[in-house]
């Protein structure tokens, strides 16, 4: 699962063009800041949400994946009722199909170096505090990039200048400078606990 924000004012006008063939984008789901909930796509159809990344081992994300959007512009904070919708229909989607909280991630996971949604405001410790993504406690030691790419940034773009800044925008939005002890021992703990490249 990607979530995504629209960087969008209006969440009907973002609905429209992810409607809309000439975007040459779409989702499975927009959820207004309201909680109102848009399905576009079926679930087990492929949406054009992901663009060029990786997952893992995962390359074709849009083919492996189920897209949400949020109605957000990015620099806002996310609504309760939003997040509340979301986390209703990360439950549902989570049943169906069996996935595990490490496969939920954000669109800066999966596009290193070309997004940062759904961004520094995003609620993930909520989310994980539910079960339904992950977060990390303080681990070991180790190569920050070794442990990067066991977790699921993908090793052709695993570089520490593409992966240190979307680790930090997910993990800690608020910290600042050159890779610290602290990252090395947050990623440490993610790869020990959840390591994907090879799912």
């Amino acid at each position: 699962m990607v979530i995504h924000y629209t960087a969008m004012d209006s969440a009907e006008r973002a609905r429209d063009w992810l409607c809309d063939p000439a975007a040459q984008v779409s989702a499975h789901y927009v959820i207004c800041p309201r909680g109102r909930v848009w399905q576009l796509v079926d679930e087990a159809e492929r949406a054009w949400h992901a663009g060029a990344g990786a997952w893992g081992a995962v390359t074709d994300v849009n083919s492996r994946s189920i897209g949400i959007e949020l109605a957000n512009t990015g620099t806002q904070p996310f609504a309760e009722p939003q997040m509340a919708a979301l986390e209703a229909l990360l439950r549902g989607i989570v049943d169906r199909w069996s996935v595990r909280p490490e496969r939920v991630i954000g669109h800066s996971d999966m596009a290193l170096g070309r997004k940062i949604d759904p961004g520094a405001r995003f609620d993930w410790l909520r989310l994980a505090r539910l079960g339904l993504a992950v977060w990390p406690g303080m681990g070991g030691s180790g190569d920050f990039l070794t442990n990067a790419r066991r977790f699921g940034y993908a090793p052709a773009e695993a570089q520490e200048d593409r992966v240190l800044p979307a680790f930090r925008l997910r993990f800690r939005p608020w910290a600042t400078g050159p890779l610290d002890d602290v990252d090395r021992a947050l990623i440490a703990d993610l790869a020990a606990r959840y390591p994907v490249a090879q799912a």
